[in-house]
């Protein structure tokens, strides 16, 4: 585990960031501020070592800063004036365990630090990545504070972004299973395919490849820096690329003959609302391919955290979503190695 002095020396210490992580400090505080209810809120920030308290210290600023009135509490008591204010802000386990709290905001450190916090991840209304202290990303947030608004792309984008140049010397060898999955899913040659969140385009020679030369290929993702590494790559010459919103795609409805999504669905705020924007450019009978090149159990394994029955690539949720959007699924496989799911479109 982290030494707590440790930790919170290195969150505090922002003169020594560059600006541009004090600018993605100053736009994850905002982030936050726009996400929290209005009126009378309370909010408990919880997470290893000393970040918790930095950070809290901070939204009060960034919230009294924007006229937003908030009580900074300390110890593990509250009195009658504390419930009067605006907003109530805490930190740490203690708290959290005492009360009963409208927003719950965890920070996500080394996997080694999880399993030490009752109630952790767990429940969490916002979950913000600070494996990076001069670097933190906004994650994960529970779909009652998730109103849309500009925070989506730029929480989007400041995770991926930071990634690009190492992406595909880091799953570099997930070429092999992107090209079985293209190939098990039979798309018909000369077909349009859409790859929405194609990052570095990896999966654009297999579906150039199944289209053949007189198909079209479309790679559409919203982190420019993706797209960039994507061109270094000379991936380009197998699509066109655009950069756009996944849940906003600039194409005429019924356009494309095919649409393929690795790890775009656990991404989006609102699996349902994008599931049917996919199904909007797709024409009837065309084919949706859902892919990752790491089975689920495989995948939350890797980040530490447990499968949950809900979550919406979960076998009975997915058949329910696909169902609901215009979809018919089709096929269905959740192995150790890789997830794929194939749905028809109605």
């Amino acid at each position: 585990m982290h030494d707590a002095g440790m930790a919170h020396d290195t969150l505090s210490a922002r003169h020594t960031m560059t600006g541009i992580s004090h600018h993605r400090w100053d736009e994850l505080l905002d982030n936050i501020a726009s996400l929290l209810p209005a009126g009378a809120t309370s909010v408990v920030i919880d997470g290893p070592g000393g970040q918790p308290g930095t950070l809290a210290d901070r939204l009060a600023a960034t919230l009294r800063a924007a006229g937003r009135p908030c009580v900074r509490l300390a110890g593990t008591t509250t009195s009658a004036a504390d419930a009067d204010r605006t907003m109530v802000l805490a930190d740490g386990p203690g708290w959290r365990a005492a009360r009963g709290w409208d927003v719950v905001i965890w920070l996500r450190t080394d996997a080694a630090d999880r399993g030490q916090h009752p109630g952790g991840e767990a429940g969490a209304s916002i979950v913000i990545d600070l494996h990076d202290p001069a670097w933190p990303v906004i994650r994960r947030v529970a779909a009652q504070f998730a109103r849309p608004g500009p925070w989506y792309i730029a929480e989007t984008r400041a995770f991926f972004s930071a990634r690009a140049a190492t992406w595909d010397a880091k799953f570099g060898d997930d070429l092999p299973a992107y090209a079985a999955a293209i190939a098990q899913a039979r798309i018909p040659e000369h077909s349009v395919v859409v790859d929405v969140g194609c990052g570095t385009g990896r999966a654009l020679p297999a579906l150039r490849q199944a289209v053949g030369p007189h198909g079209a290929v479309i790679a559409v993702d919203v982190t420019p820096e993706m797209l960039r590494h994507a061109r270094t790559k000379g991936r380009s010459a197998h699509a066109t690329l655009i950069l756009a919103d996944a849940r906003h795609l600039p194409f005429a409805s019924a356009s494309a003959d095919a649409v393929f999504a690795a790890g775009l669905i656990m991404h989006l705020l609102d699996p349902e609302a994008g599931l049917r924007q996919l199904a909007r450019i797709t024409r009837p009978g065309g084919l949706l391919i859902l892919f990752h090149p790491s089975g689920r159990a495989a995948l939350a394994a890797r980040h530490g955290r447990t499968l949950e029955p809900d979550e919406p690539l979960a076998a009975v949720p997915l058949q329910r979503l696909t169902q609901n959007t215009g979809w018919r699924l089709t096929t269905y496989d959740d192995a150790e190695c890789r997830f794929l799911a194939i749905a028809a479109r109605e």
